[in-house]
């Protein structure tokens, strides 16, 4: 079974097609066949395509940006034609899998996509504005390029859509509840994918752990999950709260908000890009969101990135401590995504203070950067989890699960 997943950001389209059995999935990850970047946050009017194959071949190519539409076609014709050729011709791709990034209460599992979907993914982009159209114009271009093809749309709330109306509810006036309200969580494929790749690196069932998965990347968020549940996360009504982040806030006294909406001169645009853009890592430290460059910064002794990367680990500690709370326990503390993934600084800095729970990690197995790796000692109560989050590769799974065993 051939299966193209289409990942469509504000930024950047990502897209990889996996050739699956019909009969059972892989244990491991497979590596795509094709995989396809299109970037166009380097160049004003360029996108950048990078495409590369499962035999080694690539292709980087500049294009006009002009019309989306067509560059996601150019991108696609990669497929069946030159050096990066996989596919005779499109007809050979049995599905196609979009993340789209809200799914409201309507959604709590993937579904194939059909009118009625795709209306009810247009109505929940007043919640994900700069999200769900997106994520439909990708719906839109691949019914335009392969035809009948049968699309299916994986959900990154569906994963937090069981949450307790006492996690889930904001307590406001009620009449917020009616008007959809709530905290929905974000991050939800990557979590779920976590703690199943966790449970399978650790060889036990996942049914019988309680885990903390911190997806600490530009965009960051922890999930409390138990066996396949999760049951907390910091990321609400939008992604902007819970942790710091690269450039967003996270968190903070909403009564800030409204003091700075009564200054002259504010608008709700300019406090939304600066919470969005100019906060977190970069507008603390004054110097980026990047944490490599944070850690950098710290090491030549710059006092605000010291204070940068400080206000981040006591904000992630004290919402590890929160998800704790939820599970009433802990057996597995996972890290992912690309500070989760590669800042030893970071993981060791987070852990620190939960070593009364019995965690130690090992100093040269953290310091190592394994993936998909146990980097606590043999004698922690805690294991400590790194895994690489394959967002892709989820997806993928849940167009088998949708198609190949419906």
């Amino acid at each position: 079974m051939k299966i193209l997943v289409f990942n469509a950001g504000s930024s950047s389209h990502k897209c990889c097609l996996y050739d699956l059995p019909c009969q059972s999935l892989p244990i491991e990850p497979p590596v795509p066949e094709w995989s396809a970047t299109l970037d166009w946050t380097h160049q004003q009017g360029i996108a950048e395509l990078s495409v590369k194959t499962e035999r080694g071949d690539r292709l980087q190519k500049n294009l006009a940006a002009d019309n989306r539409s067509a560059v996601i076609a150019q991108m696609l014709e990669t497929l069946q034609q030159g050096e990066t050729q996989v596919l005779e011709q499109f007809s050979e791709i049995d599905v196609v899998g979009h993340r789209v990034v809200h799914g409201g209460q309507a959604y709590s599992n993937s579904v194939l996509i059909c009118p009625e979907v795709t209306q009810t993914i247009q109505q929940l982009a007043e919640f994900a504005p700069l999200h769900n159209p997106i994520n439909l114009e990708g719906i839109a271009a691949i019914a335009e390029i392969l035809g009948t093809v049968p699309q299916v749309a994986v959900f990154d709330t569906a994963f937090h859509a069981h949450l307790s109306a006492a996690a889930a509810i904001y307590p406001g006036p009620y009449a917020w509840v009616e008007q959809g309200i709530r905290r929905y969580g974000f991050h939800g494929i990557s979590h779920q994918y976590c703690a199943h790749r966790t449970a399978q690196i650790l060889g036990q069932d996942q049914s019988s752990l309680r885990l903390i998965s911190c997806h600490l990347g530009n965009g960051c968020s922890l999930a409390a999950i138990a066996g396949d549940r999760c049951l907390d996360t910091t990321m609400g009504f939008t992604p902007l709260e819970g942790l710091m982040m690269g450039s967003r806030s996270g968190s903070v006294d909403p009564g800030i908000l409204l003091y700075l909406l009564r200054q002259p001169g504010s608008s709700v645009d300019s406090l939304d890009h600066t919470l969005n853009q100019d906060s977190g890592l970069k507008g603390i430290s004054g110097i980026s969101a990047d944490m490599r460059q944070i850690l950098a910064a710290v090491e030549q002794g710059e006092d605000r990135a010291r204070l940068a990367f400080d206000l981040y680990i006591h904000r992630l500690r004290g919402q590890i401590g929160a998800m704790l709370a939820a599970l009433g326990g802990l057996d597995v503390l996972v890290f992912t995504a690309g500070v989760g993934e590669n800042s030893p600084a970071v993981r060791a800095a987070a852990s620190e203070p939960f070593k009364f729970l019995g965690l130690e990690l090992d100093p040269a197995q953290n310091a190592a950067n394994l993936i998909d790796q146990d980097i606590a000692t043999p004698e922690s109560t805690v294991r400590v989890v790194v895994v690489h989050t394959q967002e892709d590769w989820a997806i993928a799974q849940e167009c088998w699960r949708l198609i190949a065993q419906p």
